[in-house]
């Protein structure tokens, strides 16, 4: 995925996620943190926008579990990266 993609996605993201229903929140969420997962390059501006928009941060999560929110989901699953 070029650079140029990625900056498209996290606009549209920007612009549209937090004004959605919930449901549809999902999928530009995941992808947001899909994003700062596996593109380091990109993962300080996936976590801005995961901090900035708040979208599924108060959303339930069970104890040992990863919660939605991408700056969290983010963080977590590249610690788990950086312990293998």
């Amino acid at each position: 995925m070029s650079s140029a993609e990625i900056d498209g996605l996290f606009d549209t993201i920007e612009s549209t996620m937090a004004d959605s229903e919930e449901r549809l929140q999902w999928a530009p969420n995941e992808c947001l943190a899909q994003i700062g997962i596996h593109y380091p390059e990109f993962r300080d501006r996936a976590v801005s926008i995961g901090e900035r928009l708040g979208v599924l941060k108060d959303y339930p999560t069970p104890e040992n579990c990863t919660s939605p929110y991408a700056s969290a989901w983010i963080a977590e699953m590249v610690s788990r990266q950086s312990d293998r």
